[in-house]
């Protein structure tokens, strides 16, 4: 199955990133797809991929990256990534730019 590949792929390529930022503790999650990097919060089951705007809507599913995530949640294989919060800000202008 193409999307379980996908999702070894990323969870095997360290592509579940928690970026941490202390001390406010504040979490930002992100996932290294096959194009880019795609935003996520997971307690809101929102990805910022394609997928989850034409698929996940529509259909109620989750895309792969949010299930990389769980997977990579319960296998104890997530990247985290420590930040202080000065560097918050632009870490944000960052993501977003590479969204846009």
């Amino acid at each position: 199955m193409k999307e379980s590949g996908n999702i070894d792929d990323i969870i095997s390529s360290k592509g579940v990133k928690l970026h941490y930022f202390e001390p406010s503790k504040r979490k930002i999650w992100t996932v290294v797809g096959k194009d880019n990097e795609h935003w996520l919060d997971p307690e809101l089951d929102f990805c910022s991929c394609e997928d989850y705007y034409y698929n996940a809507l529509s259909t109620g599913g989750q895309c792969y990256h949010l299930k990389a995530v769980k997977l990579a949640k319960e296998q104890g294989k997530v990247e985290t990534v420590t930040f202080s919060d000065s560097e918050y800000e632009s870490f944000i202008s960052a993501l977003v730019e590479d969204l846009v």
